[in-house]
């Protein structure tokens, strides 16, 4: 099926689109396949309602477009260990991942992509922002360019701001087999896309503690532009979670941060990770 035959409606001028009349339960054809994934690269994200996805379908189909793999720090659900609960309870007020960030960039490989479906949303709010990296890089002067691209960052699991989102989740005995490890990982700060050969700027507030041989107090002017640089509103969308809705977004050149609006409710989702490699 030629991806023209999608019914493929933008978000917003910089990433994310919704993708219409697409049953993601029933059997997906190669063409089918192929479209999805040329929007997904197009859009960076991408936007599914009304999913019908029990844990053993949203694996399969997980598994057309790559290797669904384990989180390190949360436990999947039993029987399917590849399926992270993501979950802010009425009782909580930090939510998990509530940070701009490109999941688990601390890895020396981290995910291709991520599926995320909804199970339970608040009546209002839990919306996800999501942030269009090569437009962070490719708006910088030539100057700035130039002095970034050489550099190499180094990507913490202890940073703070961003472990203090999973505390809930592991201390109510969901840790995952990872849980007791920190994980640190150097990347280029400026990688390029292995499938569409655009250059991406690879640094997050989440989890981007320096440069390589530059001490944290060295590091921080520059990582506090680019980190407010890369969430410029122009560069981003806003997507309004369903029951049933489900996002795919490319981690290699795409950020997201959940809103964190939504105290005395419940929000549950679930989350596949798909393998990735080595950032270049």
């Amino acid at each position: 099926m030629p991806s023209a035959s999608l019914d493929i409606r933008p978000l917003s001028g910089a990433l994310g689109a919704e993708i219409g009349g697409v049953d993601l339960s029933a059997p997906l054809d190669e063409a089918m396949v192929a479209a999805i994934r040329r929007a997904w690269l197009d859009h960076l994200v991408i936007f599914f309602r009304g999913q019908d996805l029990p844990p053993d379908r949203l694996i399969a189909v997980a598994r057309r477009f790559g290797r669904p793999v384990e989180y390190p720090f949360v436990a999947g659900l039993d029987g399917y260990p590849e399926v992270t609960p993501v979950v802010k309870l009425e009782h909580e007020r930090v939510n998990f991942g509530g940070i701009w960030h490109s999941d688990t960039a601390y890895l020396d490989e981290p995910p291709m992509g991520t599926f995320l479906i909804a199970r339970e949303v608040p009546p209002v709010g839990g919306d996800t922002l999501f942030a269009n990296m090569y437009l962070a890089y490719e708006t910088l002067s030539e100057g700035m360019r130039r002095m970034i691209d050489p550099l190499v960052a180094v990507n913490s699991s202890r940073k703070a701001d961003a472990s203090k989102t999973r505390e809930d989740r592991m201390r109510g005995g969901s840790a995952g087999a990872g849980s007791n490890r920190d994980f640190e990982a150097l990347h280029p700060v400026v990688r390029t896309h292995p499938e569409t050969g655009r250059r991406a700027l690879y640094v997050n507030v989440g989890h981007t503690s320096r440069f390589k041989d530059m001490t944290e107090e060295e590091s921080e002017p520059l990582l506090r532009f680019l980190f407010a640089h890369q969430t410029r509103p122009e560069f981003t969308c806003r997507f309004r979670w369903e029951p049933g809705s489900l996002a795919l977004w490319d981690n290699r050149c795409a950020q997201h941060n959940p809103v964190n609006d939504y105290h005395g409710y419940r929000r549950v989702m679930h989350r596949v990770t798909l393998a990735g490699d080595r950032p270049r």
